[in-house]
């Protein structure tokens, strides 16, 4: 019995350092979202999002999506080491890029001049479906993630543009859209991450000595670390209500023909 209890546990168990990480992502990600907000219905002018290599294209990437990226890619090694099957990141990619679907098709009917081709829920669908082609690599993963960011970085800087539909998935796009993160991009750091997973957490595993923290102070800090999907998900509805509720003559006018909005 207590051997299948410390297995079990073993398999379960949560390392509270990538959670904790994750959620102080979580909290950048809505402060982000709500100046975003409050720019895109003018409400208050935040510069948010601003232009490429401008100073909120730095943070984004910086300490929010590069964050939620790179540790996504640490913890499917760890799922993967703990006997979590291929299919199961196959089936967890669908969920998440039906998702990234569903927020492509509410903002066609809200702002379709500008709606979401290709987010971060399309990429992190696509990025688990990819995965396990690369789970058998290491090394690999480190100088293939190194060469792509460095392609990404070349490209950025260069304002090389792509200007086929079928492609925006793949690289740069020039058009206008509420969310974009193509595979180009960000691919490359999650590679490093499951890079990082395999040297930092072999066979899920803790490699270095850190305190193990078991309070209820570490639980509640690591909750929102532990339900990013749920989170992302909900904090739209949440900050478009509150806004609504605050400021209603400025958000109204983006509701008010929703969904039939021309």
């Amino acid at each position: 019995m207590t051997s299948t209890t410390a297995s079990y546990l073993s398999k379960h168990k949560r390392f509270w350092e990538i959670d904790l990480l994750r959620t102080i992502a979580i909290v950048m990600m809505i402060i982000f979202h709500t100046l975003y907000l409050l720019n895109y219905f003018d409400i208050q002018y935040t510069g948010v999002p601003g232009p490429y290599h401008g100073f909120w294209w730095w943070i984004t990437r910086l300490m929010i999506i590069g964050p939620f990226t790179f540790l996504t890619g640490v913890s499917l090694t760890i799922s993967h080491s703990r006997g979590k099957g291929i299919s199961k990141f196959l089936l967890r990619g669908l969920k998440i890029f039906a998702w990234g679907m569903a927020i492509t098709l509410l903002t066609w009917l809200i702002a379709p001049e500008e709606y979401v081709r290709f987010g971060i829920l399309h990429f992190f669908g696509v990025a688990f479906i990819l995965a396990p082609f690369f789970l058998r690599f290491r090394y690999i993963n480190l100088i293939l993630g190194v060469a792509v960011m460095a392609l990404n970085i070349y490209l950025v800087d260069q304002r090389v543009f792509v200007d086929s539909p079928w492609l925006l998935w793949l690289m740069i796009y020039p058009h206008r859209t509420l969310d974009y993160w193509p595979l180009q991009s960000w691919f490359g750091l999650f590679l490093v991450g499951m890079f990082a997973g395999e040297m930092l957490y072999p066979q899920g595993n803790r490699r270095f000595h850190i305190p193990d923290f078991n309070n209820p102070v570490t639980s509640a800090l690591t909750l929102p670390g532990r339900h990013p999907l749920v989170i992302y998900l909900a904090q739209w509805p949440a900050l478009i209500g509150i806004l609504l509720l605050l400021f209603p003559t400025n958000v109204l006018p983006y509701l008010s023909s929703f969904p039939f909005r021309t």
